[in-house]
Parts: C-alpha cells; structure tokens; sequence
C-alpha cells in the first residue's frame, strides 16, 4: 500500500501541540482592520484579539488529522 501524502493546504493552517491538539488561526482577521491606509470596518481591538491560535472544533478534529496523516 502507497504512503499517505500530507495535505499541502492542511499543513499550513493546523499546528500539533505537544500534548496532541490541533490548532489553528482565529477566523476573520484577513480583512476589516480599521488602519488609516485601509478604512474598512472592525476596530483595532477585535483585529489584536482576532491574531491568537485557538483550538480547533470536535467536529473538525477528525478530519483535520486525517489530512495531516494523523
């Protein structure tokens, strides 16, 4: 049986912490930031707390390690 090839894409979005969590970036933070050379919306507040690593979902584990050949 051929070895399984890790997803390119998931590799990049999910970290494995030592203790075995999957974690990932905090959604919406690519856009909305509120700078003076970009005036959209979304304060400077909810930008800084949108930039943390959180862990991700029970229902998105499974298949998250499965593309990580977990």
């Amino acid at each position: 049986m051929p070895k399984m090839k890790t997803h390119s894409g998931a590799k990049k979005r999910y970290k494995l912490t030592g203790t075995g969590k999957l974690r990932r970036m905090q959604a919406g933070r690519k856009s909305g930031a509120a700078f003076a050379s970009a005036p959209t919306t979304g304060s400077r507040n909810k930008h800084r707390l949108k930039g943390g690593m959180v862990e991700v979902s029970a229902a998105d584990r499974k298949s998250a390690k499965k593309l990580l050949g977990l």
